[in-house]
């Protein structure tokens, strides 16, 4: 199957410092966990922070979907967390 991200909602986790959203492959639900570390270079810090974090994220939506779907294909796990490895400096050349 697919990896589908048939839901665009991300929540922002303060306490572990990413963001979170879900994918479908069938009727598997996968968790992708996002330090929001890798968006450092936007500015997102000080007041309101998770708002920039999550309009980052947005921003660079496409992009970071198709590095989570390249990550689930290597690693087929529940839960995936991505990391400055699956990026690159590809993230924050976009940014």
């Amino acid at each position: 199957m697919t990896l589908l991200f048939l839901n665009p909602t991300r929540a922002y986790d303060e306490t572990r410092g990413l963001i979170r959203f879900i994918g479908h492959d069938g009727l598997n639900q996968v968790l992708f966990l996002l330090p929001v570390a890798v968006f450092d270079r936007e500015g997102a810090t000080g007041r309101g922070k998770e708002r920039d974090y999550l309009l980052a994220f947005d921003r660079l939506r496409e992009h970071i979907l198709t590095k989570a779907r390249a990550a689930y294909q290597s690693r087929r796990r529940h839960t995936i967390e991505l990391d400055f490895a699956a990026f690159g400096s590809s993230l924050q050349s976009l940014t």
